[in-house]
This record gives structure tokens, sequence and C-alpha cells, in this order.
């Protein structure tokens, strides 16, 4: 089911979400569910959306869901960083749709996360994959990309596009 995307300024969105148990798995399906197709709208009025967490619906778990070349189900993921190397991004977020953020992140990452048949997973992700999920676990620890802004000048109005 489509859901609201919880905007810039919902207190919700700055909460530090809790795990799920194995015994939660028809409940993380439901989620998964309208994670998806909250997703593939906010996609089809803005044209971009890869991924969205948990507590961007009003979910506080830890809980993320991807859909770049294959649905992806990350629950309860950690974050590794293999090394030191950043890059400065532009950040945009389902949140605050037209507000761009310049942040740091760094350029590789790994993630261990549970899948929806309770296995454990590992991913190695670089470049703009890595970002993505840099993002998107923030939301898991309440942190928005505003809030790791390099500077006071690094906000942006428009499309993402304008700014690469």
């Amino acid at each position: 089911m489509i859901k609201d995307i919880l905007t810039l300024g919902n207190p919700q969105l700055y909460v530090t979400c809790t795990e799920y148990r194995k015994e939660n798995i028809k409940e993380i399906e439901s989620v998964v569910t309208d994670l998806h197709d909250t997703m593939m709208e906010y996609k089809r009025v803005h044209g971009a959306g890869r991924a969205i967490a948990a507590p961007q619906i009003g979910v506080q778990k830890r809980l993320l869901y991807m859909y770049i070349d294959r649905p992806v189900i990350l629950i309860n993921p950690v974050l590794r960083f293999p090394t030191e190397e950043q890059m400065t991004v532009m950040d945009d977020c389902m949140s605050f749709p037209g507000l761009l953020v310049r942040v740091k992140r760094y350029r590789e990452c790994t993630v261990d996360y549970y899948d929806l048949d309770w296995r454990k997973q590992q991913m190695h992700l670089a470049g703009d994959l890595s970002e993505l999920i840099q993002h998107e676990y923030d939301h898991l620890d309440g942190i928005l990309s505003t809030m790791r802004a390099i500077d006071s000048k690094s906000f942006f109005y428009g499309d993402i596009h304008d700014y690469r």
C-alpha cells in the first residue's frame, strides 16, 4: 500500500530505530510491500528513487528497501567502511524533494544484513551505491543528510542534475 512519506521536520524522522526479530518476519513482509509501493509511486511522480528506509513511512524499525536492478531487502543492516577514502556528493531525499545537500560519504562500504528468509547476507558497495546505502542507513539512526551538510552553504534547491 502506498504510504505518505514523512517530510523534513517530522519528529519521527529523528528517532533511532529498533531491530527486527526473526519472529516478526510476517510483519516485515507487509512493510516491504508498503516500502516498494511507496517508492514506486514516488518514482512515478518525481522520476527518481532507488531506495527507501522504513522510518520514512513511520515504521521505526531497522529495515531498508533498495530497488536497483532487482529488489534488495536489508533487515537490521550494519555498515562497515573498508577504507577511509571519501567523496563529496549532492544528496537528495524523498523526505525533502527538491532540496539538495552537499555531504561527504565513504567511497566504499560493506553492509551485513538479514534477508527475508532470515539468512545472513553481505554486500560490498562502491560509488553511488555506497552513497545510497549510507544515506538510507542514516535514516535508521534518525540522521538526515541536512545534518551531514559540509557547511552552511551546502544547500541547493532544484534538480540534482543542475549541480553535478
